[in-house]
């Protein structure tokens, strides 16, 4: 195994191989691929496949393995797809904010420019693209809910406003979000703002 490791050529063709089980549309940092070899190594292979067109830097320390459509060509990844390599190997856990959840839920039509993660691990900050990826670190609170449509649903009541949930909106969530989803809602209505406990609860009301 040891020599295997000294061995470039071998790193090569196992990162090429862990990349492609990962499939299109991947994003990866290096730290992900310490356990075949020295991060000098992991780098010089990463930048040589970039190189390649095998695949592509997004930004310093970010790859991906692109998609691409027949017309538009090679595709940016989607935003959930790179936080989650920024957040690192550890997997911290991550939890839309602002103006991005309230987009993932439909409460808004305009793509964000930056799409704004919670995180209990470190913030970072990195522009791909068009779009800004942002890491902000914040209070275990505010994380209680992460990864849940409870957490989802706070994020984005929270960017638009108590005055501009309104009932249009309220209709649309209870046509969009399954119903057994938004049940669960009571289950953590203790952690959200007093002022979105009727919305909650409301939401996981039984369909007429």
């Amino acid at each position: 195994m040891k020599a295997s490791r000294k061995n470039p050529q071998s790193i090569d063709s196992q990162i090429v191989a862990a990349i492609a089980r990962r499939g299109r549309g991947s994003v990866f940092v290096p730290a992900e691929f310490l356990e075949l070899g020295s991060r000098a190594t992991v780098d010089i292979v990463l930048h040589r496949l970039a190189r390649k067109g095998t695949i592509r830097r997004l930004a310093r320390g970010v790859y991906d393995f692109p998609k691409e459509h027949a017309s538009l060509g090679f595709l940016l990844p989607s935003a959930d797809a790179m936080a989650k390599a920024l957040a690192g190997r550890d997997r911290t856990r991550l939890q839309p904010a602002g103006a991005y959840a309230a987009n993932t839920l439909g409460l808004t039509e305009q793509v964000p420019a930056k799409a704004v993660f919670l995180t209990d691990g470190p913030s970072r900050t990195v522009k791909i693209g068009p779009t800004t990826i942002q890491l902000r670190r914040t209070t275990a609170k505010n994380m209680e809910t992460a990864g849940r449509l409870s957490g989802l649903l706070i994020q984005a009541l929270r960017e638009l406003g108590k005055e501009h949930v309104t009932a249009a909106r309220r209709k649309h969530l209870k046509q969009t979000l399954p119903a057994n989803k938004r049940r669960e809602l009571l289950k953590d209505i203790r952690l959200a703002p007093a002022w979105m406990h009727p919305i909650f609860r409301e939401l996981a009301e039984k369909d007429a």
